[in-house]
């Protein structure tokens, strides 16, 4: 008998709000690898998730979309949500807004790439992580709908998430955010994103303030330590893995690509200051940690940080249990505190020169300098 979802729901809850002593007794022995030691709340999920690698697109879509309403909790408010259509070369994207409510006038922005391997995930399957980072980091979120594999392979998603980055450097003034404060960021898949638009934006007149990076894609080449260690019985698999970069990166020639693996990007000088999160038992770990230490080397401000007793995707579950949350929490008042920062060392603008009496001739510039 299938079980509705709000059953499961509530289900869930109720064992992940049991005392810590109960539920280390359901779920066993405590599991430890590479000198790290899983939370005992990832561990019992692991213990009754459904550990099935679904490969028909469409069901590994509707799974994805169930999946993150039961651990997303109830939605978090009070925020206020504007539907966008971004207008690109390929097409609208769909995007959302979403607005903490606080003071009047311009806020930070956080344009969000969500997660999903390229191929899954949505504006709904994310929306209360972007509420609960608009609500924490007090900023406002762009939430992008990017196009996904493999109806729409690699670069198309990319192109979206870039387009949608400049459409809110453009119209901030619109949006009603400030635009020197305007940070980047996204989990997984979106993290990989992230680092690219934000290396690609560089040279705008408008480049991003800030990156944040949540468990990040880094390399579609070389497999890790991490990826052998954590292969299987940690939500994501090596097997799932391949499954994505297959549909995303169905020619093998674009998997060494920087705008695809941006571990191999030569010069990552100008990217914005970073602070970029892994976790310890996630096989994406040692690709991202590797990355972040490619920044550091660059000479741009970063801040690697492990949650080690975490498994990736733990940002979604916000709704059960704690230890995702406190990471959660931890991770919107890094983004807060960067672009308070942001706002702070903005440039200076020039002094505006007065306006010349009536009758007086006005100095050319002179070209040349």
């Amino acid at each position: 008998m299938l079980i509705p979802l709000s059953v499961r729901g509530f289900l869930a809850r109720l064992l992940f709000g049991l005392p810590a002593a109960v539920q280390r007794k359901l779920a066993g022995e405590p599991i430890r690898v590479d000198g790290q030691q899983l939370a005992t709340e990832v561990q019992l999920l692991l213990k009754f998730a459904d550990h099935r690698d679904e490969t028909n697109v469409e069901h590994s879509r509707r799974r994805m979309r169930a999946m993150a309403q039961l651990v997303a909790g109830p939605r978090i408010e009070p925020v206020a949500i504007r539907e966008l259509s971004i207008a690109s070369q390929a097409g609208p994207i769909r995007a959302r807004l979403y607005r903490p409510h606080g003071p009047a006038g311009p806020s930070p922005l956080l344009v969000y790439f969500h997660g999903g391997g390229w191929v899954q995930g949505d504006l709904e399957t994310h929306d209360n992580v972007c509420r609960f980072l608009a609500v924490n980091a007090a900023t406002a979120v762009l939430a992008v709908d990017y196009r996904l594999a493999p109806e729409q392979p690699f670069p198309a998603g990319l192109n979206d998430a870039l387009a949608a980055y400049r459409y809110a450097a453009e119209h901030a003034e619109e949006l009603g955010v400030d635009p020197a404060a305007i940070a980047v960021g996204g989990d997984s898949a979106g993290g990989n994103l992230a680092v690219v638009v934000s290396r690609l934006a560089a040279a705008d007149e408008r480049p991003p303030a800030f990156l944040l990076m949540i468990c990040p894609g880094t390399d579609a080449v070389e497999i890790s330590e991490s990826r052998r260690l954590f292969a299987d019985g940690f939500l994501l698999t090596e097997e799932r893995i391949q499954w994505f970069l297959d549909r995303y990166l169905p020619d093998r020639g674009d998997r060494g690509d920087p705008r695809a693996s941006p571990l191999y990007e030569p010069d990552l000088h100008r990217l914005p200051p970073t602070y970029l999160v892994t976790a310890g038992f996630d096989p994406l770990r040692d690709e991202g940690e590797r990355l972040g230490e490619r920044i550091a080397a660059a000479g741009v401000p970063v801040v690697l940080r492990r949650f080690e007793d975490l498994c990736h995707g733990f940002g979604n579950a916000i709704g059960i249990g704690r230890r995702g949350r406190e990471a959660m929490h931890e991770i919107a008042g890094a983004l807060r505190v960067g672009l308070v920062l942001a706002r702070a060392h903005r440039p200076a603008q020039p002094p505006t020169s007065p306006e010349p009496p009536v009758g007086a001739s006005r100095a050319e510039p002179v070209s040349g300098r």
